[in-house]
């Protein structure tokens, strides 16, 4: 069933491919006041960056703005490898870690509307070793470690992993020490030797933080999804997102291993230095994005992309599960995803959260300007995107900065989108 399904999908894509050549062209551009917005208002982001830049906060930035479809603003600064001198360029490659979450949530949506599972399946139903998991509680009173494990009150659903609220975190929880001789603490997997199910039958085995439903808990959910498209679909996550995303999206530099021949478009990572300033580091997960053993696909946190690419993403996603022809999703299913699931579970800054995105239900709860209904994510390289819908508008911010202790740099890129809206299509 599996292969034939899988076949199915391969021929499907190559139709798709086939019959929407004119999609890999550039995104459609705009003159800003076309679509609402002032070119003068626009130049802030490229000042501000710049001074960034300048003052030594960031090393380089991809900053890309699109209003009703087309990309009205689109810059560069900074340098995309100190070492070699080389100017950042806006087809630059990043790593966006934990923005990889939203195409694996996307993934999961597809085979949820192709009837092939529903999101309140127990993922026991697909993992077997998810069929009873434990928690691990704080316990001052017991010798050792501190904690005591107790079974799970339930079964943890697709749902609970889709929002985060299944109790599992990366490793850092009161059970840290299990997880640290297990091998499983921190969000990257691409070094890994073997295959992400290994990893994720491995976790079902250690207790969670946290009893399923009742905690928004930040952690290795989207890893467990990323398997579960695996199991159910018969391809590798790596496969499925190519057909079923990234090729119909045309989404070219989108991958989960860097391409040996877009190695000189990899963005340097840099931290902040004892000066206080950002200066390229030897990042030793480098070499598994480049090099391998490309074996392990993490759905929470693997893949590598562009400002553009990610744009095409969001793109579809503001225009309701379809862009340039290609119907990646239902709007309905857009709909789902993208409001609040969780409720207090997620706190109280005026966001909620949905099916692999902050949503903003408040206005004004935060202090930064937005709309209701705005939705989004970031990384842990400090890329960071929004799509607000009641703007028709969609906002990707590249850098990479890690960690990225300290730094405003998303707010403020966020204001100075904003700002540059002169006609609002949400205005009351």
């Amino acid at each position: 069933m599996n292969r034939k399904y899988s076949l199915r999908v391969a021929i499907a894509a190559v139709l798709i491919g086939l019959a929407l050549p004119a999609l890999a062209a550039d995104l459609p551009r705009a003159r800003p006041e076309i679509v609402g917005l002032s070119s003068e208002r626009l130049a802030r982001i490229g000042a501000v960056m710049q001074q960034y830049v300048d003052e030594g906060r960031l090393g380089g930035v991809v900053t890309l703005v699109a209003r009703g479809g087309k990309v009205a603003y689109l810059q560069a600064c900074g340098r995309l490898d100190p070492a070699t001198g080389a100017p950042m360029t806006t087809d630059a490659i990043f790593r966006i870690a934990s923005q990889t979450k939203a195409l694996t949530g996307v993934a999961v949506m597809i085979l949820f509307e192709e009837g092939r599972l529903l999101l309140g399946d127990p993922v026991g139903k697909y993992i077997p070793e998810f069929k009873a998991t434990t928690v691990a509680v704080p316990d001052k009173a017991k010798k050792g470690p501190g904690y005591r494990v107790v079974p799970a009150k339930r079964q943890i659903t697709i749902r609970d992993l889709l929002t985060h609220t299944a109790g599992i975190s990366y490793g850092n929880g009161p059970a840290g020490d299990l997880y640290k001789a297990a091998g499983l603490q921190g969000w990257f997997l691409a070094d890994r030797p073997q295959p992400v199910g290994t990893y994720v039958k491995k976790l079902a085995a250690l207790p969670f933080d946290a009893q399923p439903g009742e905690k928004w808990v930040y952690g290795y959910n989207y890893e467990i999804l990323g398997y579960l498209v695996e199991v159910v679909s018969g391809m590798s996550l790596a496969d499925f997102i190519r057909a079923r995303i990234t090729e119909p999206l045309a989404m070219a530099d989108t991958s989960f291993f860097l391409p040996g021949e877009k190695a000189g478009r990899l963005s340097a990572v840099y931290g902040i230095g004892p000066d206080g300033k950002a200066e390229a580091v030897a990042d030793p997960k480098e070499r598994a994005y480049a090099q391998g053993p490309r074996l392990c696909y993490a759905g929470g946190a693997g893949l590598l992309s562009t400002a553009e690419d990610y744009a095409r993403f969001l793109l579809m996603l503001q225009s309701g599960g379809e862009w340039g022809g290609v119907h990646i999703l239902s709007p309905k299913s857009v709909e789902l995803m993208t409001v609040d699931h969780c409720g207090p579970l997620y706190g109280g800054s005026g966001n909620g959260f949905g099916l692999g995105f902050w949503v903003t239900r408040e206005l004004g709860r935060s202090g930064e300007p937005g709309t209701v209904g705005a939705y989004g994510w970031s990384g842990a390289y400090h890329t960071s995107y929004w799509v607000d819908p009641v703007e028709k508008l969609v906002a990707v911010f590249m850098t990479q900065l890690l960690p990225a202790t300290g730094s405003d740099a998303q707010a403020k890129f966020k204001a100075l989108v904003y700002q540059s809206i002169v006609e609002s299509y949400g205005t009351r």
